[in-house]
């Protein structure tokens, strides 16, 4: 009797979890740990050839297998004229994960074979597939073969325990994996079975797939865990917190005797079993000085014959208390700073900050700024860290404001003469530097002796003894000394005025003609002059800004009247060798030509009074008497003679 009512309980298990999902076929309890997980692999392409013994298919090292062929990938690239969809990843979204990719057979065939080993007899048990259908929708004129496979769980003697018709997998608009798959039960004394995979399908235009994460896991009641108190799985306990868990498990129905067995695993690492955690309740303890890290716990559970095989147990969910590190702060400052500068505080390791210091100052934010810094301000400073699991560590920061120094000169400004130098002098530090360096004795002291050239602005930095510096400038303004020049010498004839060619430089200066005689304003730079007779004139510049004086001289000519020589004798003697006549010069435009007997231009000289020495195209005129013409374009106009050589 008792037997009878074991199998009406399975049946009515496996019955209500079928009716939960009639299209999936998939466990609707609980799930155990994977026994049977083909990924495949991954790596580079192609993927390693799959076993003689799984496949009938061909292998093919390249993208786009043709019909009867398979290939091992991480991706797939538009094959066939762009009639597949490309795949980048394998169905877990990995990018180097291998998929196994089918053109199927043009006759209905088994394209994977498997024998799965070290089942539990008399246990349920989910078997699990992911598939893509790889063809394009508008393939095939819109009217590709679709994949229909049949997934056949059989005894390792061809019986047949229980089979899944996926039916026409549809194509669709991006590729799209969709997990296939149903449970069976294994009987008592069977433990190891076969998987096959039949395409239905023929194959020919389209029936073209993708295989992906092969997965066989016991399946059982539904457990669903929980921590008392907690509405979530996973509860956050920050370091140096005692504090202590109640784990629960509420069980549905579907073993006959279940025995329960608790694990745990820190980090994600191996689950290993509880001694004496054998109950749905587990009370758990962490001391104040438990190790950060994130605990897991599960329940799990099977019937009492196959408790000592993981592979027959089904797990819950687990649940999970994480032990959060307090954050580490290292709060610092950019100090020693100087008064008035900028102060930055800051800390690390958190999502939250909130400072305090000295003079009530509060503030947020990982790095934080004090503008112009004042010594009062100086002290400790308080930041309390909290990272993203709302755990707190408090930390602080010594700042230390250092006073600046007052940068004093002895004058701020000074008027030279050029070529003078006068002495700089600052104070308020124990360091000194002047810039520019140019013209000082020195730019590293208090007081440089200044020589420039030219007017110059000086700018000190002092600097005391904790490096705070302060900055003054001293003004050097260089007036130029006076320089004179009386012009050329100039030549008149008596009676005529003549303007003296006078020039200077220098600021705030003035000017002065001696002897004052015959001139129109002796205090111009370019008096108007008419002596009566040949005189030197000697100007001087004065500086009134203290620069000194300078002079210079020059000569005026006075000519009675315009004397031309009526002879001369070019023999080299030193005696009347050229024809000169000196009171040209004082006629600044004039025109005189020399002609010999037969009206040809021996000689010409125009506004530069040049001698003549008797010579024409480089050899000498022959003596006689020579006719000279004379344009003074002003009056007495034109003069006419003769003038005789004599050889």
């Amino acid at each position: 009797m008792r037997k009878g009512f074991n199998f009406f309980l399975i049946v009515f298990v496996l019955l209500f979890i079928t009716s939960l999902s009639l299209d999936a076929q998939l466990c609707q309890g609980s799930l155990g740990d994977p026994i049977v997980n083909i990924t495949f692999g991954s790596g580079s392409n192609p993927g390693p050839s799959l076993s003689a013994a799984t496949t009938a298919y061909k292998y093919f090292g390249n993208d786009c297998p043709g019909d009867g062929f398979y290939t091992v990938r991480n991706n797939t690239i538009a094959c066939f004229g762009n009639t597949w969809h490309s795949l980048t990843s394998d169905h877990t979204g990995n990018g180097n994960g291998y998929f196994m990719l089918v053109n199927a057979s043009i006759d209905p065939s088994a394209f994977y074979l498997d024998t799965v080993k070290g089942l539990c007899g008399n246990t349920t048990y989910e078997f699990a597939a992911w598939v893509v259908n790889v063809l394009l929708q508008s393939a095939c004129n819109n009217n590709g073969n679709k994949p229909n496979l049949t997934f056949s769980i059989e005894k390792t003697d061809g019986t047949i325990l229980q089979t899944y018709n996926s039916g026409d997998i549809p194509s669709q608009s991006s590729p799209v994996w969709q997990q296939f798959g149903f449970f069976f039960t294994t009987p008592a004394s069977v433990s190891d079975v076969v998987l096959r995979i039949f395409n239905n399908a023929p194959g020919g235009c389209g029936n073209d797939l993708a295989l992906d994460d092969i997965t066989f896991r016991a399946c059982g009641p539904k457990l669903t865990p929980s921590i008392t108190g907690n509405a979530n799985t996973t509860v956050v306990v920050c370091e140096g917190q005692a504090k202590a868990f109640v784990f629960t498990c509420n069980v549905s129905p579907g073993f006959n005797s279940p025995v329960f067995q608790w694990q745990q695993n820190l980090n994600s690492g191996t689950w290993t079993d509880i001694p004496g955690a054998n109950t749905t309740v587990l009370s758990k303890n962490f001391a104040a000085n438990a190790a950060p890290g994130n605990y897991g716990y599960r329940l799990t559970a099977s019937e009492i014959g196959n408790a000592a095989s993981l592979q027959c147990r089904v797990v819950a969910d687990p649940l999970f208390v994480n032990i959060v590190a307090n954050p580490v702060p290292d709060a610092n400052n950019n100090g020693p700073v100087c008064e008035g500068s900028n102060l930055v505080l800051a800390a690390t390791d958190g999502t939250q900050y909130a400072w305090t210091g000295p003079g009530n100052y509060s503030d947020s934010g990982t790095s934080v700024n004090i503008n112009a810094v004042q010594q009062a301000q100086a002290g400790k400073y308080f930041v309390l860290v909290t990272n993203s699991s709302g755990c707190s560590q408090l930390d602080s920061t010594v700042v230390q404001v250092n006073p600046v120094p007052t940068a004093t000169v002895s004058f701020s400004s000074k008027i030279i003469c050029a070529g003078d130098a006068v002495q700089l002098n600052a104070g308020g530090g124990t360091g000194y530097a002047w810039s520019p360096p140019t013209a000082l004795s020195s730019a590293s002291i208090s007081n440089p002796v200044a020589s420039p050239v030219n007017t110059t602005q000086y700018l000190v930095t002092v600097s005391n003894q904790f490096a705070c510096t302060d900055t003054a400038t001293v003004q050097v303004t260089v007036n130029e000394r006076p320089t004179a020049n009386a012009g050329p010498d100039k030549t008149i004839i008596k009676g005529r005025t003549v303007l003296l060619e006078g020039s200077a430089t220098g600021q705030s200066v003035s000017y002065s003609w001696q002897p004052a005689v015959n001139l129109d304003n002796p205090q111009l730079l370019q008096p108007m002059a008419n002596p009566t007779a040949d005189i030197d004139y000697t100007v001087t510049v004065s500086s009134a800004n203290g620069c000194g004086t300078a002079t210079d001289a020059m000569h005026v000519f006075v000519f009675n009247d315009i004397y031309i020589p009526t002879a001369f004798s070019p023999n080299g003697d030193g005696l009347n060798d050229t024809w000169k006549i000196p009171a040209l010069a004082a006629f600044p435009v004039f025109e005189l030509t020399v002609f010999n007997r037969f009206g040809q231009k021996v000689f010409q000289n125009k506004n530069t009074n040049t001698p003549w020495d008797g010579m024409f195209k480089g050899a000498p005129v022959a003596a006689g008497s020579y006719v000279y013409y004379i344009n003074l374009h002003q009056f007495p106009g034109i003069l006419k003679g003769t003038v005789m050589i004599v050889r």
